[in-house]
């Protein structure tokens, strides 16, 4: 029964690209796409002390109606603002009907495509380790009580949802002002958090106190939020119209993370000492490197031959400028 919940969210973050793709101005891309992804973990931080709140007044069950209930009105909502966008697009007859076929050839055999899938991936390995491994770190290694370590192993995400919501703002004032093009920004914002995410990951290794930890690991994820604003919207600077399809295509393959790094974490971990964590952390580092040089040496932020259109409003030459 748990997979439906997965399999129905798996087309969450496509559609939100979708989404941006038809409506959100060109220059405005960076700044809505990072406020939707800063949402997520947002309620990755709410819904965590609510959840326990409920279990213990009203029990385990009292959670699933609560969210049920939740997710019920927003879908109701989202859909009556989609359906009210879809009717004003029609009036104002600026929809563009167009079948559109997606090359998947291209796809697998565009390096930009690749560079966001690489991206995405590193970004998700450090993601799923520090997500599903940090609060067994701080126990085993920082010798945090569980209670205690709950609560701080949520601190990291709490920061990079307040540094999502204006690490967007900052890459389309960047481009907007002409001080970097989208190219730029992309491996400016992306390249930039993977060094310094690496680095703050081999810093947790040696800075074994809580205090030392705690800060190294909220400096890590928090830089994601600029990683987050750089290859997460690039699929809009490529291929607008196909945003949607390598956005799905790009979260199947960072999904995988989160099924292999708790079972390699599990491997390694097995006397739960200092030295068997630091491997860990010396992996994900390795990773993010990987991820920043293959991103600053194939990602781009123009469109791509292949996804040109000759209806696409998009091609603007703001970023050759």
């Amino acid at each position: 029964m748990e997979y439906y919940p997965a399999l129905l969210q798996g087309v969450t973050y496509p559609c939100i690209h979708a989404v941006w793709a038809r409506w959100a101005p060109p220059l405005e891309r960076s700044r809505m796409a990072s406020l939707a992804f800063a949402g997520s973990y947002v309620g990755t931080v709410v819904s965590l002390p609510i959840c326990g709140i409920l279990a213990n007044e009203l029990g385990w069950p009292s959670i699933f109606y609560v969210f049920g209930k939740i997710r019920k009105v927003k879908t109701k909502r989202q859909i009556s603002v989609i359906l009210k966008g879809e009717y004003e697009e029609h009036i104002l007859g600026v929809r563009n009907e167009v079948n559109l076929v997606h090359p998947w050839r291209k796809f697998f055999t565009s390096m930009p495509v690749w560079a966001v899938i690489v991206a995405h991936f590193c970004e998700n390995w450090g993601f799923y380790t520090l997500l599903t491994q940090l609060p067994t770190f701080m126990k085993d290694a920082l010798e945090f009580n569980l209670k205690k370590a709950g609560f701080m192993s949520a601190l990291p995400y709490l920061v990079m949802a307040i540094v999502l919501s204006f690490s967007g703002q900052l890459a389309d004032y960047l481009i907007t002002n002409k001080y970097l093009n989208t190219s730029q920004v992309r491996k400016l914002f992306t390249c930039s958090a993977f060094m310094g995410q690496a680095v703050f990951m081999l810093m947790t290794c040696f800075l074994l106190t809580p205090t030392g930890a705690v800060s190294c690991l909220t400096a890590a994820v928090g830089l994601g939020a600029f990683a987050w604003s750089g290859f997460s919207v690039n699929h809009l600077d490529i291929a607008p119209q196909h945003a949607s399809v390598l956005m799905g295509l790009s979260n199947t393959m960072a999904t995988l993370p989160g099924i292999i790094s708790p079972s390699i974490t599990g491997i390694l971990v097995q006397n739960k000492t200092v030295d068997e964590w630091r491997v860990v952390f010396y992996m994900a580092s390795s990773i993010y490197l990987f991820g920043a040089l293959f991103y600053g040496a194939f990602s781009s932020g123009q469109i791509q031959p292949w996804a040109e259109h000759k209806n696409n409003q998009d091609r603007t030459k703001i970023d050759e400028k």
